[in-house]
């Protein structure tokens, strides 16, 4: 216990603050946009704001991952989880608190805005649970699934090594995530069919996925830059 928690102190005094910080926002980020939906035009097609933010989340894994493994990435995500249910109560807080959102002057619906802006950022248990187990369980699939994968291609650090590792675990990682919400929230409080959350899920992972593609050659060399860096570290003993 002593050893694994010195461990998680050297990792956090090892991460980039950069990194971590961005994957705590896009935690923090994705569950709030989560609230609003996209209007796809289709009936069977289910799709929210979050999506803007999971990629980011999911990108930051890879990157930890592939420079410290799994155990520490998995790590630093009950750390973010932490933080996002730290701020979801500072929201609840918030909502509860007597006042006026700046939104909401419009005359004659000033109280029926306020209350639904109060309601948003106030969140609902049900939702941050299931966002809460989604989150955890994606998370540990994405870590030990790109980990397991780069342990089979056994090939030097390259640009292809990294995107199939990031572009396989984040797939099935996001749809893990995208089916388990909508199956503990969306199926049992909103009456969604299985189609609905197996399209949400597959769907949403096929876009998510499409944001990380794009931005994986930063992600690229970031991990690259990072594994120097910290190879170094190890070799002068500095870590």
């Amino acid at each position: 216990m002593k050893r694994t928690f010195s461990d998680f102190r050297n990792l956090l005094h090892t991460v980039p603050p950069l990194i971590m910080t961005l994957m705590i926002l896009s935690v923090v980020g994705m569950n709030l946009l989560a609230n609003k939906s996209i209007n796809t035009g289709v009936d069977w097609l289910a799709l929210d704001c979050g999506l803007l933010f999971s990629w980011l989340t999911f990108l930051s894994l890879d990157i930890m991952t592939h420079c410290y493994g799994p155990r520490a990435s998995s790590m630093l995500s009950v750390v973010a989880l932490a933080l996002n249910l730290f701020m979801a109560l500072v929201f609840f807080i918030a909502s509860r608190i007597p006042g006026v959102w700046g939104e909401s002057f419009v005359e004659g619906s000033e109280t029926v805005i306020n209350r639904a802006l109060d309601g948003t950022f106030g969140g609902t248990w049900y939702i941050i649970l299931g966002s809460s187990v989604a989150f955890i369980a994606s998370a540990l699939i994405n870590n030990f699934l790109n980990f397991a994968i780069g342990k089979l291609l056994k090939k030097q650090f390259d640009f292809g090594t990294f995107a199939l590792r990031s572009y396989v675990s984040t797939f099935i990682a996001q749809f893990a995530d995208n089916l388990i919400f909508a199956l503990i929230v969306s199926r049992l409080f909103f009456g969604w069919s299985l189609l609905q959350c197996f399209t949400c899920a597959l769907t949403g992972a096929v876009l998510e996925l499409l944001f990380e593609v794009f931005f994986s050659p930063i992600g690229y060399r970031v991990s690259k830059k990072l594994m120097t860096s910290h190879r170094e570290a190890l070799k002068k003993g500095e870590i």
